[in-house]
């Protein structure tokens, strides 16, 4: 996008803004000299065009009243594009912004909600959690920041956890799941097709990985992978149950972040992978984030949630 930050852009856009503008004005100029007079008591002339059996456009002059609403809109659009923001860079005479606008609209919510925020803030994750007004904020605020990538189930995507299960990457204590969220994570799988050797010992690999959770494989290839397993060990651990301080995935369990059949598998192997999860932290600030975290642990401890009740 750094391509169209330039001040070419700027006036390539204020010109074809004025062509417009210019263009619509001529042609309103051009229909109003033409002149098409209809004898009283005749018809307009056809154009030649005919729809729907009979349905027949006719050559009827242009109403006055609708070409003067037009040439209002030209003079409006040119008071405006003075005024206002619309020509490229041109920020207009009364310097108004939109991101003024909608700071200003922040600053106000801020003050009307921010004591909501503030008072769950000084409260501990589950009690929030188990707060009927609390879980509501915090699923809205899911709904809007998460549930793009999440779904709006929290049951996940390829490639995006699913918040509903036991199954965290990087633990699923209240407070690792707050700092997930104010924080980020960047989550990489390396290549390790070089590391294992040819393209039968990743096979061989991905068929050990699939008997680690009991899934169906071919017990030859998996005592071949066996050995060879050792270069994932250093993340995934000796036994493949991942290392949450890595966020090594458990490998042990028939839950896929991008699927569980051999093919996926290997092609993790081969081309490795890469995830990202944004921070929130200047975003949403620490009170939202928080309301926000107690309702995301809350999806996958609801037993816990009735007993603190």
């Amino acid at each position: 996008m750094s391509d169209f930050t330039n001040e070419f852009w700027s006036g390539y856009v204020a010109v074809l803004t004025i062509l417009g503008i210019a263009g619509c004005a001529i042609l309103l100029w051009v229909q109003s000299r033409v002149k098409i007079i209809v004898p009283e008591g005749e018809s307009a002339k056809s154009t030649g065009h005919s729809w729907d059996e009979g349905l027949t456009e006719l050559n009827n002059p242009m109403p006055r009243w609708w070409m003067w609403l037009f040439y209002i809109t030209i003079v409006f659009s040119i008071g405006y594009l003075v005024l206002y923001p619309g020509l490229g860079s041109f920020k207009g005479k009364l310097g108004w912004e939109s991101t003024g606008e909608y700071q200003a609209e922040l600053a106000k919510a801020d003050k009307d909600y921010g004591p909501i925020f503030e008072k769950y803030l000084h409260q501990d994750l589950k009690v929030v959690a188990a707060d009927p007004q609390a879980h509501a904020i915090g699923e809205r605020l899911f709904m809007t920041y998460c549930a793009q990538c999440h779904g709006s189930d929290a049951r996940g995507n390829k490639g995006y956890p699913n918040l509903t299960d036991k199954d965290w990457l990087y633990g699923g204590e209240p407070d690792i799941i707050k700092t997930t969220i104010l924080n980020g994570r960047n989550g990489m799988m390396p290549s390790m097709a070089a590391a294992l050797g040819s393209d039968k010992d990743v096979e061989n690999v991905a068929h050990y990985v699939l008997s680690l959770s009991g899934s169906t494989s071919d017990p030859i290839k998996v005592a071949f992978g066996k050995d060879k397993f050792a270069a994932c060990a250093a993340c995934h651990g000796a036994s493949g149950k991942g290392n949450p301080a890595l966020g090594a995935p458990n490998l042990s369990d028939k839950i896929w972040l991008y699927g569980g059949s051999a093919d996926t598998i290997m092609e993790t192997i081969r081309k490795g992978r890469s995830n990202t999860m944004p921070a929130f932290h200047d975003f949403l600030g620490e009170g939202k984030v928080h309301v926000l975290a107690a309702y995301v642990w809350g999806l996958s401890n609801d037993k816990a949630l009735v007993a603190e009740k």
